[in-house]
């Protein structure tokens, strides 16, 4: 994705830490505040948009991976923020930025696209940016991972390693939702839809998982 500010001011606002400001009110700071705001909303959105048989618990979850420090730090790396950060001369001499300063950055620069672009300006931004921590938090790569929970059940318990399999599949080709089943052995657990491959062996584990300890399913399929 490629924006260019109408006012680099707004740009050079989110680039500049407190330490690097000639007051406080010439930094970052504010726009973070704001940004923040926005961050949130936005990845609220899309989640219940994107991921509409999530019950309130689910989406709290990926939210909350999804808008943590550690991941707005980790794609300010990726845009190499840290290069452009107008920083004091105490910020300067340490041997890399810290991850606080990288995940505010990315929330001024939300913020500053929001007040030089709009609202759509900031929320395409976000939705690149964050687009792939958003799957991988939704397939389960942070956070709990069922499939690794119930293989280590499973050759704890039983000697045996889970097997999965595609009960169906649905939507067009560049948007398919898919139907997995965990197996132990001779026994296939209650089956569960995906976004992706992935995403479906997860929340199949997820089930293998409730009922083999009597509890109800977080994703009937039916």
């Amino acid at each position: 994705m490629r924006y260019r500010f109408r006012d680099r001011r707004h740009l050079e606002a989110a680039l500049t830490h407190a330490s690097g400001a000639s007051d406080r009110l010439a930094s970052n700071e504010r726009l973070e505040f704001l940004g923040d705001a926005i961050l949130g909303f936005v990845v609220c959105e899309h989640l219940y948009h994107r991921y509409p048989d999530y019950l309130e618990g689910e989406l709290t979850r990926v939210k909350s991976i999804v808008v943590s420090r550690r991941a707005c730090a980790r794609v300010s790396r990726r845009l190499r923020l840290d290069e452009f950060l107008i920083l004091g001369k105490g910020m300067t001499t340490g041997a890399a930025v810290p991850m606080s300063v990288l995940a505010d950055v990315f929330e001024s620069l939300v913020a500053a696209m929001y007040l030089d672009g709009g609202f759509e300006a900031s929320r395409d931004f976000i939705q690149w940016t964050l687009g792939p921590e958003i799957d991988r938090a939704a397939a389960g790569e942070h956070g709990e991972n069922y499939k690794s929970k119930l293989q280590h059940l499973a050759q704890r318990e039983l000697c045996l390693t889970p097997t999965y399999q595609v009960l169906d599949e649905k939507g067009p080709d560049h948007s398919k939702c898919f139907k997995i089943s965990a197996l132990l052995g001779n026994m296939r657990y209650v089956g569960a839809w995906g976004r992706s491959k992935k995403e479906a062996e997860q929340r199949a584990a997820h089930n293998a998982l409730s009922q083999i300890n009597g509890e109800p399913v977080p994703y009937p399929s039916e």
